[in-house]
């Protein structure tokens, strides 16, 4: 069932948790994204050798945000040599991913951290919601998934979505979860697999949303553009299909604005601090 594509004030959807203020995809970003009253953590899994469901962006150690077992930097062209599908998790918990601060993000407080399993994200995301009295916050989940990675740093899409799917089950919040993925084979998957799950199929070209959702096969719940895609007609195309319109990664107030006043369901931003003062300015 499709409900309505418009509300008061979109939701914020804290892009890795909070990216622009804390170390990405780990525990201290979440934990931080919550106590900001995000609601949605976007989050991004990939697999590792022993088939544990990983949050992490790419299916390496990134040479811009990681270190080495022994503290040493990663130099950038070695990166994908630290293959997650190859490492099993207890190793890929002996890199740290959050003490270099991501040049792109000069506010983000850098902070040991680690790759965190996604169970692990989640039991401690509903432990401090309940700590904190606020209602249960929902989930953004990205499968890393490209054609070419098949085999390679990831398992085929049938296993790879299998694997997920099992740990949102295991973790009961597939209520409270809208699976995303740039790669059509999950979603199709998904589709077939999970019918109630809400899926997004996410954007970052210039080929247009009819072409796209005609390739897809299907109606998604959620299209999910990069914001610089986003024009009026782009929104209006997707209210009068009754989907829903989550742009990212939004981070300027006046980007922020820009697309406010195009109407989505949510806003995923690395700055989810941004947003919610521009919310708390709109309740006034």
């Amino acid at each position: 069932m499709f409900l309505p594509t418009i509300q008061p004030f979109p939701e914020v959807h804290g892009h890795r948790g909070c990216r622009g203020l804390r170390p990405e995809n780990t525990l201290p970003a979440f934990r931080e994204a919550l106590r900001l009253g995000v609601d949605a953590v976007e989050l991004d899994v990939v697999i590792s050798a022993d088939r544990q469901v990983v949050v992490s962006h790419e299916p390496w150690m990134s040479a811009a945000i990681c270190r080495l077992p022994d503290g040493a930097p990663i130099a950038p062209a070695e990166a994908p040599q630290h293959n997650l599908y190859q490492l099993p998790y207890a190793r890929i918990r002996e890199y740290d991913c959050g003490r270099t601060r991501h040049p792109s993000f000069p506010q983000q407080q850098p902070t040991p951290a680690v790759k965190p399993l996604l169970r692990e994200v989640v039991a401690d995301l509903e432990n401090l919601t309940r700590q904190l009295g606020r209602p249960p916050v929902k989930y953004s989940v990205e499968i890393k998934s490209e054609p070419a990675h098949d085999y390679l740093f990831q398992p085929p899409p049938a296993e790879l979505l299998a694997l997920v799917l099992a740990e949102l089950r295991a973790l009961q919040i597939m209520d409270r979860t809208t699976l995303l993925c740039f790669d059509k084979r999950v979603l199709q998957l998904a589709h077939q697999t999970a019918p109630d799950l809400p899926l997004c199929l996410l954007i970052e070209d210039e080929i247009p949303l009819a072409q796209h959702l005609a390739a897809l096969g299907f109606r998604p719940a959620v299209v999910g553009p990069d914001f610089r895609l986003l024009t009026p007609a782009w929104a209006a195309e997707l209210r009068a299909q009754a989907i829903r319109l989550v742009p990212w990664t939004v981070n300027e107030p006046a980007d922020l604005r820009a697309v406010l006043a195009m109407h989505p369901w949510g806003i995923t931003t690395d700055y989810p601090d941004r947003l919610l003062a521009l919310r708390s300015a709109f309740l006034c």
